[in-house]
């Protein structure tokens, strides 16, 4: 086996630790929101986490690589993420979770019509070719309609553009902030954003023995899905890394039909399939010439 073969099947096996911690929050988003809303799960979530990368940095004595110097990026970055999660954390509740999923996969999407705007970046003809066919997958499994067009839709797809706009100033940080640092910034200003949006109204509803497990949950599994992630790409490329990530949505399907008894649509698992399509045209669209024919 060569050192290739190798790196590309550790890939495998991490992105198979961030399918399971995708699948994890999903289930556990869930079953909090039964007692919790959204921006108290989001407060939550954060709480774990800040408690989790202080203990982290703390441990391996790497303080020094958090910056304050780029705070409004990180404000920005994290406003977006906020309110992106918190939609995908109310679509849970409200829609099939392959439902949830399939939308979610069309951030890349959104990826390529925002970074012209944003980052610069050239619009390739196979890139708004992949956009194209991705927008149909959409369709297919939205279906929009006044009997299908729901709250739980509209989250789910909205939630995939605040994802991406995430994506796009990370991809801005990264160029000069330590992943350390960006972890830290984003747990510790969304606990602030979950504290004031969830106590908005002059309360703010404390877990009880039931709900402390999954929030606990969601906080582990948020953190774990992104580090498994961010794994697996520094390991392989994202051509091979992101096909897998594509097996998220089968299993989320099959983890809704055990769980929850939910049915497997046609319509949505034809529809994601297209969007997975699309999202590795995208890929192969940008990857560079001599690379496609080798």
């Amino acid at each position: 086996m060569s050192q290739s073969e190798a790196r590309a099947g550790l890939a495998a096996l991490w992105m198979i630790g961030a399918i399971v911690s995708f699948s994890a929050m999903a289930i556990a988003g869930r079953e909090a929101g039964l007692t919790l809303d959204t921006f108290e799960i989001m407060a939550y979530r954060s709480l774990v986490g800040v408690i989790i990368v202080v203990s982290l940095l703390t441990v391996s004595g790497k303080w020094h690589q958090v910056s304050s110097t780029r705070l409004g990026v990180h404000a920005v970055r994290n406003l977006f993420h906020f309110t992106g999660q918190n939609l995908w954390f109310l679509a849970v509740t409200l829609v099939p979770l392959a439902q949830v999923f399939a939308l979610e996969f069309t951030s890349p999407l959104w990826v390529i019509i925002l970074s012209p705007l944003l980052l610069g970046e050239a619009l390739s003809r196979r890139r708004m070719f992949a956009a194209g066919i991705g927008f149909a997958g959409i369709l297919i499994v939205a279906r929009p309609s006044p009997e299908t067009l729901n709250l739980g839709i509209l989250a789910a797809a909205s939630c995939a553009i605040f994802f991406a706009l995430t994506a796009i100033l990370t991809k801005r940080l990264t160029r000069h902030e330590t992943t350390a640092s960006i972890l830290f910034w984003l747990t510790a200003m969304q606990l602030v954003m979950g504290l004031l949006a969830a106590g908005w109204d002059g309360g703010m509803a404390l877990p009880d023995a039931t709900t402390l497990p999954w929030l606990v949950l969601i906080g582990i599994a948020g953190l774990t899905a992104h580090f498994c992630l961010t794994t697996a790409l520094s390991l392989a490329p994202a051509s091979v890394v992101v096909p897998v990530d594509f097996a998220r949505l089968p299993a989320i399907a099959i983890l809704g039909m055990v769980i929850y008894g939910e049915a497997l649509d046609v319509w949505v698992l034809s529809g994601a399939a297209i969007i997975c399509i699309a999202n590795y045209l995208n890929i192969i669209a940008k990857r560079p010439p001599e690379t496609l024919e080798n």
